[in-house]
C-alpha cells in the first residue's frame, strides 16, 4: 500500500508529518505533497522550507494556478444559457461568498470549488503521476493521511476515488489541536502558523483579526481583494442579485470592528462543515 501524507503546512498537517518523520506514527510515508493555492501568507511557505528538511521522505509542491487572479478574472459563456447569451461574461463561483438576498436575508457560502479544485484534484494528479495510477482504477492502492485533529472529527470525509482510502491518523491517536501544539513545544520545534489562503471567507473574526494585527500585509491585501472581487460581481454576473462579502456580516472587510468578543474559537461553524475537510490544516 501506498501512503501520501496530505500537507497543509498547519499546525495538524505538520505535526503529522514530524510524528511520521520520528516513527511515532507509522508506516513512514512515501511522500507528501502540498497544493499550492499561490494565496497563503508568507509565513506559511517560510515554515514549509523549514520542515521539508526536517523530513525523511520526500514534499513535492503542485499547484492549479493561482487563486487570487482566478477569482476576480471574468468567464465568457460558451454557448447560451438561462443566466445570459454566448459571448456574454460572467463570474465562477469558486471561493465561498456571503451576500443578502433581496428578501433581506444573509446567504452563506455562494459557489464553492477552491478545495476541491486547488487542494484535492492537485494532489490526486500527482499521485496518479508519481505511483502510476491508471485512470478508472477500482482497486484500493493509496491510503491518503489527512491532518484533521479529534476535535474537527466532523470534517472526516471518505474519498470520492475507488483507489483511494483516506486515513487521519491524529484522530486515531484522539489529538486535538492543543495536543498537537503541545507535542510541538516538547520535542522543541517552532509553532506552525494558520495555514489558509489569507482572504478564506471561514476564517473567524479572531483570525481575522490576527492578520490585521500581525500580517497587516496581507489583511491589506484581503481588503482590496474583496473589494475588487464585489466590483467584479456587479459587473459580471448580472444574473445575481446581491453583492458579495468575504465576511459573513457582509460588511465590507474594511469597516468591520474585528476587537469585538463576537467570535473567539478557532474555526466557525461554517468552516467545519467545509465539504472536503482539506483546507486549514
Amino acid at each position: 500500500m501506498i501512503n501520501v501524507l496530505s500537507l497543509g503546512a498547519g499546525v495538524q498537517s505538520s505535526t503529522m508529518a514530524l510524528m511520521a518523520a520520528k516513527g511515532e506514527i507509522t508506516p513512514m510515508p512515501d511522500c507528501a505533497i502540498f497544493a499550492d493555492t499561490q494565496a497563503e501568507p508568507q509565513s506559511v511557505y517560510d515554515y514549509l522550507d523549514w520542515l521539508e528538511k526536517q523530513l525523511p521522505f520526500p514534499v513535492y509542491r503542485v499547484t492549479k494556478g493561482d487563486l487570487t487572479k482566478d477569482c476576480l478574472e471574468p468567464k465568457v459563456r460558451q454557448n447560451d444559457s438561462p443566466n445570459g447569451k454566448k459571448g456574454s461574461t460572467y463570474m465562477k463561483g469558486i471561493i465561498p461568498k456571503f451576500g443578502i438576498s433581496p428578501n433581506g436575508e444573509i446567504t452563506a457560502a455562494i459557489g464553492r470549488a477552491c478545495t476541491q479544485d486547488y487542494k484535492i484534484r492537485p494532489i490526486h494528479k500527482k499521485i496518479k503521476e508519481l505511483f502510476e495510477i491508471k485512470r478508472g482504477e477500482k482497486e484500493v492502492k493509496v491510503t491518503q493521511w489527512i491532518g484533521i485533529s479529534y476535535d474537527e472529527i466532523q470534517r472526516m470525509k471518505e474519498s470520492r476515488d475507488k483507489w483511494c482510502e483516506n486515513r487521519w491518523p491524529l484522530i486515531e491517536k484522539q489529538m486535538h489541536r492543543h495536543h498537537c501544539k503541545q507535542w510541538m513545544k516538547k520535542n522543541n520545534y517552532p509553532e506552525p502558523p494558520r495555514s489558509a489562503c489569507y482572504y478564506c471567507p471561514f476564517h473567524s473574526d479572531e483570525e481575522w483579526r490576527y492578520l490585521r494585527d500581525k500580517e497587516p500585509k496581507y489583511f491589506e491585501q484581503a481588503v482590496e481583494f474583496d473589494k475588487q472581487i464585489r466590483q467584479q460581481h456587479k459587473k459580471h454576473a448580472t444574473d445575481l442579485c446581491m453583492e458579495v462579502y468575504l465576511h459573513k456580516s457582509c460588511k465590507p472587510l474594511g469597516e468591520i470592528d474585528f476587537d469585538s468578543d463576537e467570535d473567539k474559537g478557532q474555526l466557525t461553524w461554517d468552516f467545519m462543515a467545509e465539504c472536503e475537510g482539506m483546507c486549514g490544516v
